[in-house]
């Protein structure tokens, strides 16, 4: 699973930059090393599976800084805070941000090995998450407009019949357009359907699909 990982280290001490990166190479795991956020930030290429494993406090960009910096650019890479100076904030901010834990420095080689390999296991699973969600929403881009319509209406619950009437056109229409959505979707259930569908798009369904499901259970 870890073949092809890499640990990224930012540090500006050092002698702690040398002590992760000589634990990480225990492992028998690949790594690279900074003495500067922003030395990282150049680096980096978006490589994964992978993980960061940052100092809270560095000249220049902290290492909270750092993790937010990520998570506005879009890049979910796996993070691990390292800090000599815990308090409540500094913790609340990091695991907020998506830190997969924040250990107090120096901590032990065990705490910081089992992080590592908690925060790879995870950067694994992210990453074939973005690559499902990635195909399905390329899938959903080869619908034409109306058979986007008739998806939506499926999601919604809507047998054949309602949604020709809401749609304004024949039932066969409707039939053939379900025929093409499952095949361009390569699907084979309505359920396989809407849980791609809600993968896509939840935000704006979600609410909805609940408030029906709520309505339902009244009656």
């Amino acid at each position: 699973m870890y073949d092809d990982a890499i640990v990224y280290i930012v540090d500006d001490e050092p002698t702690a930059l040398e002590a992760v990166a000589a634990l990480v190479g225990v492992m028998g795991l690949t790594s690279k090393t900074y003495r500067s956020a922003e030395d990282f930030l150049a680096a980096y290429d978006g490589h994964r599976p992978g993980c960061l494993v940052t100092d809270v406090r560095m000249l220049g960009m902290s290492g909270i800084e750092l993790q937010e910096r990520l998570a506005r650019e879009g890049i979910t890479l796996s993070v691990i805070v390292l800090t000599a100076y815990p308090d409540t904030q500094t913790t609340v901010r990091a695991i907020k941000g998506g830190a997969v834990t924040l250990l107090e420095k120096p901590c032990r080689d065990q705490e910081l090995w089992d992080a590592i390999r908690a925060a790879l296991t995870h950067d694994v699973e992210q990453s074939r998450r973005e690559e499902r969600l990635r195909e399905i929403r390329r899938r959903l881009e080869t619908l034409t407009p109306a058979e986007t319509q008739v998806l939506e209406r499926i999601v919604q619950g809507d047998s054949n019949k309602a949604m020709a009437r809401r749609l304004d056109v024949s039932v066969r229409t409707i039939e053939v357009r379900r025929q093409r959505i499952f095949h361009k979707l390569a699907s084979e259930s309505v359920a396989e359907l809407v849980r791609m569908y809600l993968e896509a798009h939840p935000d704006d369904v979600l609410p909805e699909m609940f408030g029906l499901a709520k309505s339902a259970g009244t009656r």
